[in-house]
């Protein structure tokens, strides 16, 4: 039995953050076109991400790498992933 792949793109969000609705969408459409796995993960659910992350939700991880805060370029995205 393999492995499950780890996700590429983590996308840190919280409850009731209307960017992070509309991160959330960018993220589900381009990592669905390359083909990608993704996660999301709820600061509010670990005190270590609230502190880290506070109000700069949502925020994108490429690789492991902070790629951006608050608005999700798809385009930018879609490079990344290529």
């Amino acid at each position: 039995m393999t492995a499950p792949a780890v996700p590429r793109v983590v996308l840190y969000t919280r409850d009731a953050c209307h960017l992070c609705e509309d991160a959330r969408a960018v993220v589900v459409r381009v990592c669905e076109d390359a083909g990608v796995a993704w996660r999301e993960v709820d600061i509010d659910s670990a005190p270590g991400l609230r502190d880290r992350y506070g109000e700069y939700v949502p925020v994108l991880e490429v690789d492991g790498i902070q790629q951006g805060f608050w608005r999700v370029d798809g385009a930018r995205l879609a490079r990344l992933l290529a």
